[in-house]
C-alpha cells in the first residue's frame, strides 16, 4: 500500500496545487454544507477540512467550526487564507491538527461532516470504525454526521485495466509564479478482494520556457456501497436518515455520481 490516509501529510506539493485544482473544479458541495451548518444549532465539526475550502465559506456565512486536517501542510494554507478575513470570521475558526480515527478536542457538535470523499482514505474497518466512534462521542444527541462517497457505477470504474493508463483531468491552468499546471491520473493496482484501489493524481508543472517538473500524489482509495455503509454507520450507533445522489438533493440512483449520507445518532 502506497500510503495512509491519502498521503496529505506526506506531500507538501498537494497543498500546494490544491487550491488551483480544486477551486476551480469542485465548488458545487460548498453550498450544500454551509446550508447544513446553517441549520445546526451550534458549531460545526469538519473533518479533512484541508486548505479551507469549504470550511472557510461556513465561517463567512456566519457559522462557527472547528476544522481537523492531519497534513500541517493542508493546515498552513488554510491559516493563510483566514488571516485575510475580517477578525469576527477569524473568532468563528478553530483549527486542529489530528487523525481523523482518533481525535480529542474537548467539545460537541451540532454537526460534524467529512467532505469530499476524505472518509475513503480510511481503507480498514478498523479505522473506519474508530472514526466513526470519534464522531460519536463529539456530536450532541440532537446532532447530525453528513458525509459523501463516490457511487462505484459502473462497476467497470473500480477494476477496469483501462483505467491504468494515465488520463488527463485538465491542462493549462496558469499559477501565480508564471509556471502552467496540467494533471492526470490513473490506478496503477486494484484489490477487488480488499475493496480499495491505488491511485496516482500526477501533476506536471511547466515553467513558461518549457521545462516540466513532474510530482506523483499516490495512495489507496476505499469505496463502499450503499448497503454496506449504511449497515457500518449502525453497528457505529447511527440511523441514516437521509441518502441524496448528489448536492442537489436529487434521490439516490444507479447512475448517481455521489452517495451522501446523513445520520443521527441511534
Amino acid at each position: 500500500m502506497t500510503s495512509t490516509f491519502g498521503g496529505y501529510d506526506q506531500y507538501r506539493f498537494v497543498a500546494e496545487f490544491y487550491d488551483e485544482v480544486y477551486g476551480r473544479t469542485r465548488n458545487k458541495d460548498i453550498d450544500f454544507y454551509v446550508q447544513y451548518s446553517k441549520l445546526a444549532a451550534g458549531r460545526t465539526l469538519e473533518l479533512g477540512c484541508g486548505t479551507g475550502r469549504v470550511l472557510l465559506p461556513t465561517a463567512v456565512s456566519g457559522c462557527d467550526i472547528t476544522g481537523l486536517d492531519l497534513s500541517p501542510h493542508m493546515l498552513a494554507k488554510c491559516q493563510a487564507k483566514l488571516n485575510e478575513q475580517p477578525s469576527d470570521i477569524q473568532a468563528r475558526v478553530r483549527r486542529i491538527q489530528g487523525n481523523m480515527t482518533s481525535f480529542v478536542t474537548g467539545e460537541q457538535y451540532s454537526l460534524v461532516t467529512i467532505p469530499f470523499r476524505a472518509f475513503q482514505h480510511l481503507i480498514s474497518v478498523e479505522q473506519q470504525q474508530s472514526c466513526l466512534g470519534c464522531i460519536h462521542q463529539h456530536l450532541l444527541s440532537s446532532g447530525l454526521l453528513v458525509l459523501d462517497l463516490f457511487n462505484p457505477f459502473p462497476p467497470a470504474l473500480v477494476d477496469d485495466p483501462k483505467y491504468r493508463a494515465e488520463k488527463e483531468d485538465f491542462a493549462g491552468i496558469q499559477l501565480r509564479d508564471g509556471k502552467t499546471l496540467r494533471r492526470t491520473h490513473r490506478t496503477t493496482a486494484f484489490h477487488r478482494n480488499l475493496q480499495y484501489n491505488e491511485v496516482e493524481l500526477i501533476y506536471y508543472v511547466s515553467d513558461p520556457d518549457g521545462r516540466t517538473e513532474r510530482f506523483v500524489h499516490a495512495f489507496p482509495m476505499r469505496y463502499f456501497f450503499r448497503y454496506e455503509m449504511e449497515h457500518l454507520l449502525n453497528l457505529c450507533g447511527f440511523i441514516v436518515v437521509d441518502l441524496f445522489g448528489d448536492f442537489d438533493k436529487s434521490a439516490f440512483s444507479d447512475s448517481s455520481p455521489e452517495m451522501i449520507f446523513v445520520a443521527k445518532k441511534r
